[in-house]
């Protein structure tokens, strides 16, 4: 038995795990969950066991089997967490919002499986890279009551990638939102991704997602096809005629720019919104795409922000919305390695480094979900600003209060109250008597 008593609101959410390990295993992923998460610093293998108070009943080894030797998924516990996500932070019917990026977690050590040099832009130096290991990473926006001006981000799926040695970024996130879309197939899905993730490997998605993307400034754009003639012969054209540039088309008098409302980070702004379709044959073949050219109001002409998407149906608000909220899984990104400390365990073998990351990743979703569930955040909010009177703008929960909630509660639960027993005759006349001679 270990050392600890689980809270039934967590108990509940990691029940669902079960059937991605067997029943050993799920024992040893319990128990690492609740080290990672009690856990405040240095969130090694190792570090875990310390956090569950479980250094002196198991051997460390089984800690690291775990990751390196045992037999389970990462993407089947990741799509465990998205039924989860689904079921309970996700309006019934409503669409998936997905978004994929990459990100560097960086390592040291040259044994290190998959380790190597790559662009990191927060790196000092003139060269600008850092050595480590860069992951694709798919997560779920969902929005929660307690934080209404922005949506969050929950990991879900996640694949190493090695340049020369593995797919492209692009295919990664192809085949992890395949998953997605597999697992939910009379859903639709609307996948954002910045510039890097638009190639024609998006044309393998499956008809139910569409994909918001941003527009790179030298696309080649075309008209739709013309309409057949009835006298004409041959073959049907499938494109019309080659548009001109991005910043040409914004200038013409024929590109109309209307103003709207949209919110953005958090913030209700202005812009000025031009939309119309097109198709983008290197990327989407001969699938239609609407095009959306963003600027401030009052510039003469030209572009802030140009966004492409199969979806047809979605107004330009809806799309300039819709990748705004992809800044999402920037935040996740900060918040998984400051907050949660993801990345930090030390171990090199294969399995374990494609696996540890992605278990630290459902760590955190599971907390934010947990949070949404049980979470109290009109009361952390008060608590904070009785703490801080100074900080009076805060007026919902961060990512580090809702772990804080956990952490309190996996604290609590380890006292269980005491059942008072009434003392016997003989007792008290014991203590009575130990009164008298002390009064003697």
């Amino acid at each position: 038995m270990p050392p600890w008593s689980l809270p039934s609101t967590l108990a509940g959410l990691l029940d669902a795990f079960r059937v991605c390990f067997t029943t050993p295993s799920f024992a040893t992923f319990t128990a690492l969950v609740v080290g990672f998460l009690a856990r405040p610093q240095a969130r090694t293998v190792t570090g875990m066991l310390v956090g569950a108070r479980l250094q002196h009943a198991w051997h460390y080894s089984r800690a690291h089997r775990f990751f390196s030797q045992a037999r389970w998924s990462a993407d089947q516990l990741g799509l465990c967490l998205l039924e989860v996500i689904v079921a309970t932070l996700v309006p019934q019917d409503a669409p998936l919002r997905v978004v994929v990026d990459d990100s560097l977690w960086k390592r040291s050590g040259r044994k290190v499986f998959g380790a190597t040099w790559h662009h990191d832009p927060t790196a000092t130096g003139r060269k600008r890279v850092a050595w480590g290991n860069a992951w694709v990473v798919v997560g779920v926006l969902v929005d929660l009551p307690c934080i209404s001006h922005r949506s969050i981000c929950l990991p879900v799926l996640a694949r190493l990638w090695r340049p020369k040695q593995t797919a492209t970024r692009l295919e990664l996130a192809v085949a992890l939102v395949r998953l997605v879309a597999e697992r939910y197939p009379n859903r639709a899905v609307h996948l954002v991704g910045d510039a890097a993730y638009a190639g024609s490997a998006l044309r393998q998605l499956p008809e139910q997602v569409t994909v918001t993307t941003r527009l790179r400034c030298d696309a080649a754009l075309y008209a739709l096809a013309p309409p057949r003639q009835p006298s004409q012969r041959g073959r049907p054209p499938v494109k019309g005629k080659r548009l001109p540039e991005l910043i040409v088309l914004a200038g013409m008098t024929s590109t109309r720019f209307t103003r709207a409302r949209v919110c953005c980070y958090g913030e209700q702004t202005t812009r000025m919104l031009a939309a119309f379709t097109c198709l983008w044959p290197g990327v989407f073949g001969a699938r239609k795409v609407q095009v959306v050219l963003v600027r401030k109001p009052g510039a003469p002409d030209g572009y802030d922000l140009a966004l492409i998407s199969t979806d047809l149906q979605a107004s330009p608000v809806e799309l300039v919305e819709r990748y705004a909220a992809r800044w999402g899984v920037e935040v996740c990104f900060l918040e998984s390695r400051e907050v949660f400390g993801v990345g930090q365990a030390r171990n090199r073998a294969q399995r374990a480094v494609e696996r540890t990351v992605p278990f630290g990743l459902v760590c955190m979703s599971l907390v934010i979900v947990w949070y949404g569930l049980h979470g109290q955040p009109s009361a952390d909010v008060a608590r904070h600003r009785w703490r801080a009177p100074w900080y009076q703008r805060k007026h919902a929960p961060s990512v580090a209060d809702m772990l804080a909630a956990l952490r309190r509660l996996l604290i609590a639960s380890q006292y269980r109250p005491g059942v008072l027993v009434a003392p016997t005759l003989e007792e008290l006349l014991e203590v009575q008597a130990a009164w008298a001679a002390a009064a003697a």
